[in-house]
């Protein structure tokens, strides 16, 4: 595989600073059921890298402190590591808001079959992937026969009454562009899932959530094996707008790796780029949870590492885990 963090790390990327610490965004290890195209991650069901007591425990006692208002729980699936219900328990009984982000599939897995029923009882907010409306699609994306599992989860989850805006049980879904293309503008492409969704399969949800593909890990590699990785960076630099500075979700959110280990973002962790690389004064060379637990406010003001992927979060509408940053903005085609 085609590493492309040397092809990333020179940047006239716009210097920004960090808010008040409120999402902890926790990777709890490579380790999935599928083996998805764009995944950044570059996960799958071979991957071992998992997080373990000790720091799933730090967690919980960061939880407890106080401040962290989202505890955002991502993988490879992370429902497959051994403490991702302790952690979601633990979470909201601290009155934190938890969110699974959930492949879909992981629901007809082994030993998964009550996991439907415990994200309802615990009010977890699901965000699901599906990268399309389409059987081919998602099925290219992701793998033979995804696409029908998804259904019959989503399918699943409305009965638990997730999607249902009156439940309070929130699902929202996920989109990928297929290839190196920024996503269509959000609240459009929101609509045509709705109603296709709702009239082939009787599906509802929340929202929408549209993410541009990282440059890195497998999607960058497969750029680079197909000659389109600086096209693909010069549509990202030239649809930057400035005006999506302000919401990228770095500004107040830490990821934190499977060894605990912390980063800016999910992506800064993928390319190995720690939180503090730059220098921020009184960090250290790797900050870890110990390090947060110690001093938690310590990472207020302090500088974001940046690097030339950071583009995609600001190119077009804006994209963060959280979907489009600014649907005013139009997404510009390839």
């Amino acid at each position: 595989m085609h590493s492309t963090v040397h092809l990333l790390r020179k940047t006239d990327f716009p210097a920004i600073r960090r808010r008040t610490l409120r999402t902890l965004q926790v990777n709890l290890g490579y380790r999935c059921n599928q083996s998805c195209q764009h995944c950044h991650v570059n996960a799958g069901p071979h991957r071992t890298e998992a997080l373990d007591a000790d720091n799933a425990q730090l967690i919980v006692q960061l939880l407890r402190r106080g401040g962290i208002q989202t505890l955002d729980l991502t993988g490879g699936a992370p429902e497959l590591n051994p403490h991702f219900r302790m952690l979601v328990a633990q979470a909201r009984s601290s009155g934190v808001r938890v969110i699974d982000r959930c492949n879909l599939s992981i629901l007809f897995e082994p030993g998964q079959q009550d996991l439907a029923d415990f994200l309802a009882e615990q009010r977890v907010d699901i965000t699901a992937s599906l990268p399309c409306y389409t059987e081919d699609n998602v099925d290219a994306q992701r793998g033979d026969g995804v696409f029908e599992k998804s259904i019959h989860a989503l399918q699943w989850l409305n009965r638990l009454g997730y999607g249902d805006p009156d439940s309070g049980l929130a699902l929202d879904l996920v989109y990928n562009p297929l290839g190196p293309h920024l996503p269509p503008p959000q609240s459009r492409l929101e609509a045509d899932y709705k109603r296709l969704l709702g009239e082939r399969y009787g599906i509802v949800f929340n929202r929408l959530l549209t993410i541009a593909n990282m440059p890195i890990q497998r999607f960058g590699s497969t750029l680079v094996s197909k000659g389109q990785f600086d096209d693909y960076m010069a549509l990202l630099r030239a649809s930057h707008r400035d005006d999506n500075l302000d919401a990228v979700m770095c500004r107040d959110t830490v990821s934190v790796d499977w060894q605990g280990y912390l980063f800016d973002c999910d992506f800064h962790q993928m390319l190995g780029l720690p939180l503090g690389a730059r220098g921020a004064a009184g960090q250290p060379a790797r900050p870890h949870l110990r390090d947060l637990l110690a001093a938690p406010d310590a990472l207020t003001g302090q500088p974001i590492t940046v690097a030339a992927h950071c583009y995609g979060c600001t190119a077009g509408q804006g994209s963060s885990c959280g979907g489009a940053l600014n649907a005013s903005n139009p997404a510009v085609a390839a």
